[in-house]
């Protein structure tokens, strides 16, 4: 906790964030993924990595700025509301996966889990605001979709656990590496 607010440590979160905001943007120029509104999620690569880099804290951040910035560049208020929620649960399933099951699940598994909640609790939301009970016949259309999103939002995750370098997220805190089983050895 020492570290929390560190120059380099905030510098890190800026840089998590503003990517996941490029990516957000980028990915709203894209039509939607066979059901209205469906994206891929492709910004969720870094907040699973700042969770696993960072921690969950530092993931709620990024997760809450991006969403709360991503609405009001892209979307609208009501965009915020179901976007906020979703990434919020997702986050937390992320977190306590991470804590309890990982590393005998893969950052894979993980990935799948929360985007298949994201895409649910959305969609939850939705039908409970707009009192639209059937467009929960989307859900497993939507899960399905999250499996396919979180599968490859893990495997760039994983790549990037893998090809960066430890040392560039090492000196957030000594005493603790970085929980990423995946990592390669140190040299």
């Amino acid at each position: 906790m020492k570290n929390m607010f560190s120059a380099r440590r905030l510098a890190l979160l800026a840089s998590f964030t503003a990517m996941s905001m490029i990516m957000f943007m980028i990915e709203s120029l894209f039509p939607p993924l066979f059901i209205p509104g469906a994206k891929m999620g492709l910004s969720n690569i870094f907040s699973l990595y700042a969770l696993i880099v960072l921690g969950p804290l530092e993931a709620f951040i990024v997760v809450i700025v991006r969403t709360f910035l991503g609405s009001l560049f892209v979307g609208s208020l009501s965009t915020l509301m179901y976007s906020m929620s979703a990434g919020i649960v997702s986050i937390v399933v992320s977190t306590v996966l991470m804590q309890l099951v990982y590393p005998r699940i893969s950052l894979i598994a993980v990935s799948v889990v929360a985007a298949v909640v994201h895409n649910l609790t959305q969609n939850i939301v939705f039908c409970f605001v707009s009192n639209t009970p059937q467009m929960f016949s989307y859900m497993p259309w939507l899960a399905l979709l999250g499996v396919v999103a979180g599968i490859i939002v893990g495997f760039a995750v994983y790549f990037i656990v893998r090809l960066v370098p430890r040392k560039v997220y090492f000196f957030l805190d000594e005493d603790k590496p970085a929980r990423t089983s995946d990592n390669p050895p140190s040299e």
